[in-house]
């Protein structure tokens, strides 16, 4: 039964409700809707001005229409007041194509169809900063390596016990909290779930973890690569594959099966969804690596803690940080290439979009490597390396075309132009390095 969020505010003393909604860049965009007006908006939608947001219309579009998912909704255990409520953009009665939470439900159902169930769970980092982004919060957050520093952690204690309570009260089930491999740097875990409920409290999460911060007075950031010289902010992704009732682990090892992913507890169907992964690595960056700032994480020379913890190169292996993709256990694998900018829902969209085609063509995912990739990754010469740039990384998913059309091709070509845009604004900037480095000759 469809919750209905006029009696969901009566009850719960809802005052107002956020419809929001994420756009092709990640940002999100909200209105503020008194409960009194929330049944009209739950049946029609709230109105939006598509051209005002960042999803490839124009100001003659015609109202775009933020349908709620009262399935979704969240009271702010800041202020509960206010529901939080994500949202379906649909134009003249039809889902927005383009629309990434329409990108990813289309796919779950395309999973669906197959007897698939997708679950993943999230590794989000962020770095808390000064609230003019300039420095980190901690003055005396300088360790060479800071990962898991118990004094670091206890001078910011404040705000993750405070976003740790509020995930205890969401019973998202939050199980560590830890100070990451930068300084400055943190990490929140809580259970994994079906593919939208992650990716939507994926999206929640950048939105409370930021609120909560600035009203520490910090400002926290999930940019890539926020501070030169120190680890970068990823986003682990970790895939299972279940059952349509959410029961059986279809990736779990099979009898009597000798392949490489058997050895490590993955089955053939599980090893068909990595294949499909690694098949269409080169393209994934383009959406899990999506800004300009990205690359500075992916390629980024040695930290000052002695490891970037991000692949530049297309392998896998078994428990092994050192790769793009690990098998940690038995019936799921870890993609450790997105970073922190990613969009919540075309990140799930995108692993999806991979996976199924790599089933469906029966994908392998090549030779396992057990190596150390930072130490002896140049041993190795017929690993494709991951995109220099986004330039790169945009090309590559347009050479794509079956992850294209996978994705759909109305999102894929307006991601790649609004994307393209995005390049050109960032090499009409003129740099301090340009000057210091060409002015005299």
């Amino acid at each position: 039964m469809t919750t209905d969020l006029a009696k969901f505010a009566a009850d719960n003393n809802v005052k107002y409700f956020m419809i929001s909604f994420t756009d092709l860049f990640g940002g999100q965009r909200a209105k503020l809707v008194p409960a009194r007006a929330i049944a009209d908006m739950q049946e029609d939608g709230a109105g939006f001005a598509g051209f005002a947001t960042w999803l490839d219309l124009t100001p003659a579009h015609p109202d775009m229409l933020a349908v709620p998912d009262p399935e979704a909704v969240i009271i702010l255990p800041w202020n509960r007041e206010i529901a939080w409520v994500p949202a379906d953009c649909v134009m003249e009665g039809k889902p927005v194509a383009q629309a990434p939470r329409n990108v990813l439900r289309r796919l779950i159902d395309e999973a669906a169809e197959q007897g698939m169930r997708v679950k993943t769970g999230i590794e989000a980092e962020f770095f808390l900063l000064t609230p003019d982004g300039e420095q980190i919060s901690d003055p005396y957050d300088t360790a060479a390596k800071p990962c898991y520093d118990q004094q670091a952690f206890m001078r910011r204690l404040e705000v993750i016990q405070e976003i740790a309570d509020h995930m205890l009260e969401l019973g998202w089930n939050p199980y560590q909290n830890d100070h990451e491999d930068a300084n400055g740097q943190w990490e929140m875990n809580w259970d994994y779930d079906d593919a939208l409920a992650t990716a939507d409290k994926h999206s929640f999460f950048k939105f409370m973890v930021k609120t909560v911060a600035e009203k520490h007075g910090y400002r926290a950031t999930f940019m890539p690569k926020p501070v030169e010289g120190l680890t970068g902010n990823g986003c682990h992704a970790h895939i299972s594959v279940w059952d349509l009732e959410g029961v059986k682990n279809v990736f779990a090892m099979e009898a009597n099966d000798s392949s490489q992913t058997a050895e490590l507890g993955l089955s053939e169907q599980g090893r068909h969804f990595l294949g499909g992964i690694m098949k269409h690595a080169s393209a994934l960056p383009a959406i899990t690596n999506p800004t300009v700032n990205s690359y500075k994480r992916i390629n980024a020379p040695r930290t000052t803690s002695g490891a970037t913890w991000a692949p530049n190169s297309v392998t896998w292996t078994g428990n092994n940080r050192t790769h793009m993709v690990r098998v940690p256990g038995p019936g799921r694998f870890e993609l450790r290439l997105p970073d922190g900018a990613v969009n919540p829902y075309l990140l799930q969209a995108v692993i999806i979009a991979a996976g199924l085609s790599g089933i469906r063509s029966k994908a392998d995912p090549g030779k396992r490597r057990d190596i150390d990739m930072y130490a002896e990754g140049h041993l190795i010469k017929d690993a494709p390396l991951l995109p220099l740039n986004m330039l790169d990384g945009l090309r590559a998913f347009d050479a794509d075309t079956s992850l294209k059309a996978a994705m759909g091709e109305e999102f894929s070509t307006s991601y790649i132009k609004m994307k393209k845009q995005e390049w050109n604004s960032f090499t009409g900037y003129f740099s301090q390095w340009e000057k210091d480095n060409t002015l005299d000759i």
